[in-house]
């Protein structure tokens, strides 16, 4: 399933995503987290749908992200740091990549 404007949506999940990551960070911003979620639901009621990989295990044989690698060591390789969200769309029971996460992932030792 392609989206129409799915260029424009994208750049608009990828801005909600940085405000969701802000929101976190800073405590006076935790009054649009509310409002982040509703616009997150907004997405989710269209099929569209995203997720943080921050901290999860990285190798190169994941698919859902690009990864630029920190350090010398390639052992035991976590994402340090998301540069865009990993978004999907479901159709039915099918799910379908749209955009692959942008990540710099680092050994853990």
């Amino acid at each position: 399933m392609i989206l129409e404007n799915q260029e424009h949506l994208l750049r608009v999940i990828n801005q909600v995503f940085e405000l969701e990551k802000k929101s976190a960070q800073k405590q006076e911003l935790s009054v649009i987290s509310r409002n982040l979620s509703r616009i997150k639901d907004t997405f989710a009621d269209m099929g569209l749908h995203w997720s943080d990989p921050l901290g999860e295990p990285y190798s190169d044989t994941r698919t859902d992200c690009e990864a630029s690698i920190a350090g010398d060591s390639l052992k035991d390789l976590r994402i340090s740091e998301v540069m865009k969200p990993i978004v999907w769309i479901k159709d039915g029971s099918t799910s379908y990549i749209i955009q692959k996460g942008l990540v710099i992932a680092e050994s853990s030792k």
